[in-house]
């Protein structure tokens, strides 16, 4: 029997709807210099997602830091066909905003609970961004036995 999945309700960014696994990251992703254009993979020296791509994946992430390439970078991932499925971030900033805007994909912010600590990579997500609700499906995480 699968579990319950778990409800996130936040605020709309983008509207639309996607599904797909999760990245997740406790780091804030830097737009100008930080992702690859054309693959979707973090580049950023430091950055714990090093070397991996958020394409076809819904990207879980605090926000978004550094200057306002977003909006190029992002766009160009987007047009590049590498964009992530959906994004989901904490902290509103127009940086993440405008990536998620010219990406044209889904995307939900604050929510009634961290997804920071409700989501892991593997993850399967669901992001209903004209509502602002988000479903998680834990996968692959090791149930305690029953009492």
């Amino acid at each position: 029997m699968s579990a319950s999945p778990i409800i996130l309700y936040g605020r709309k960014v983008v509207g639309g709807c996607a599904q797909g696994e999760a990245l997740v990251t406790q780091q804030t992703i830097s737009g100008w210099g930080g992702v690859n254009p054309l693959t979707g993979a973090i580049i950023e020296t430091r950055h714990e997602l090093r070397g991996v791509s958020f394409k076809d994946r819904i990207l879980v992430f605090p926000g978004a830091k550094g200057s306002s390439g977003w909006s190029v970078v992002f766009h160009t991932a987007r047009l590049a066909g590498v964009a992530p499925r959906a994004m989901i971030f904490n902290e509103m900033t127009t940086k993440a905003a405008l990536g998620a805007v010219v990406m044209r994909v889904p995307c939900v912010t604050a929510f009634d609970r961290d997804p920071l600590e409700l989501i892991e990579t593997g993850d399967w997500v669901r992001v209903d961004g004209d509502n602002g609700i988000v479903e998680i499906r834990p996968l692959n995480r090791r149930t305690p036995p029953c009492a």
